[in-house]
């Protein structure tokens, strides 16, 4: 099987670094304006591409429903949910939780049966999440915050399902397609939940800070870090690949501890080392026996 060069070995982890980090940067942002009025200017950004590159091959319903899921739920619940009282370093690890979200989708909606592999990471990353729930109260964790982001897990295993059977695609025109369908409704939903006079107070007194963060959101972690990632998954099996994002929470949670101060209790502390260890199980290659 081929392997990574140094070289994409050193672009697969600043890609796994870039998207770990992005949760502090997403923390800074919040702090500016109201989340899901950042998360609709993220797709406004984002969605410049589309003006360049052909449309995918994915029907118009299936570009709106995977643009709805992947997109504007995701991003809508995880920004509110960190709002709402999910600090940075956890919320970039519970939301893998979506690898065993999309494992039960696929078994329901697609009829597919996981492996014992799949089977028992996804038990070992469930224990994990059962522990961090059992924390709910401590250093910062609200109830609501915590479901916001189970949320958004849920709904990046809903839209990994729409895409599956899809046609392969360019990844900066799909990423660039699908974030046409987020904007309209997350500014909707905006104004109707955070109104528009937050909403104007934002826009109209932005800091070079929330400017920053915006950029970094929309630019260097999407359109820079799924094109690069698009471009390893497009040269490289995927079983090579993939393993790479178990980095990102752990870049998430060392960032966030070094930048926030946030700082994990011991039972916390197990469940997130329980979740990694699942997410390595569902995602490493199997070695090949020889003959």
């Amino acid at each position: 099987m081929t392997s990574l060069p140094p070289r994409h070995i050193a672009l697969a982890l600043l890609i796994a670094a870039i998207w770990g980090f992005n949760f502090v940067v997403i923390h800074v942002g919040i702090a500016e304006m109201p989340p899901l009025l950042l998360a609709a200017l993220r797709f406004v950004i984002t969605a410049l591409p589309a003006a360049f590159l052909p449309r995918p091959g994915l029907s118009w319903r299936r570009l709106v429903l995977v643009g709805m899921s992947l997109f504007a739920a995701q991003f809508g619940f995880l920004f509110t949910g960190m709002k709402l009282g999910m600090p940075a370093g956890l919320a970039s690890l519970v939301l893998q939780s979506q690898a065993l979200f999309t494992v039960v989708f696929a078994m329901i909606y697609l009829g597919e049966r996981p492996d014992r592999r799949l089977a028992l990471g996804g038990a070992v990353a469930g224990l994990g999440l059962i522990l961090i729930a059992t924390t709910i109260g401590a250093a910062g964790v609200t109830v609501m915050g915590f479901a916001f982001i189970m949320l958004a897990a849920m709904s990046w295993g809903v839209g990994n399902v729409a895409l599956r059977g899809a046609p392969r695609s360019d990844p900066l025109a799909l990423m660039g397609w699908l974030s046409l369908v987020p904007p309209v409704p997350l500014f909707l939903l905006s104004l109707g939940l955070e109104g528009w006079q937050a909403d104007w107070q934002a826009l109209t007194h932005m800091s070079w800070l929330g400017f920053g963060a915006l950029l970094y959101i929309a630019v260097l972690s999407t359109l820079v870090g799924y094109g690069a990632w698009g471009y390893l998954m497009g040269h490289y099996p995927a079983s090579r690949v993939a393993p790479f994002s178990v980095l990102v929470p752990v870049f998430g949670t060392v960032s966030a501890a070094l930048v926030l101060g946030e700082r994990f209790p011991p039972l916390r502390f197990a469940g997130m080392g329980l979740i990694l260890v699942g997410l390595a199980i569902v995602l490493w290659p199997r070695r090949r026996t020889a003959g």
